[in-house]
């Protein structure tokens, strides 16, 4: 079994950053590509970005750009550096394997971009 927890989210300005970092319980986390997803109220999660055991990744058109995903395997951490904020990221962020585990989501981190 792996959890995840998720952390480093909070209030930010539309332009400002945030480091959000998802620490993983269990050796095989090097195993698994993974995912940050989010949710926003009234709506669905969604992916947003996602790496390869190797590294390789990919976003959503929607943060491509400003969005950063990275792993460090030894740490059992994935990070996503979320730059350039806009209130359309205001969500509550979570990891998880990609494809997505139903039995590995964690309590995700809220962040909330706003004047």
């Amino acid at each position: 079994q792996v959890q995840f927890a998720e952390s480093g989210g909070g209030l930010v300005q539309p332009g400002g950053s945030l480091r959000l970092s998802c620490a993983a319980s269990g050796s095989i986390f090097s195993i698994y590509r993974m995912g940050w997803y989010r949710q926003a109220p009234g709506k669905q999660r969604e992916l947003v970005a996602r790496i390869s055991n190797g590294g390789s990744t990919s976003y959503a058109d929607s943060v491509k750009g400003r969005f950063t995903i990275s792993r460090d395997n030894a740490k059992n951490t994935v990070y996503l550096q979320m730059n350039s904020l806009e209130l359309s990221d205001t969500a509550v962020y979570y990891c998880n394997a990609f494809p997505q585990r139903p039995d590995y989501w964690g309590q995700g981190t809220q962040v909330t971009v706003s004047s």
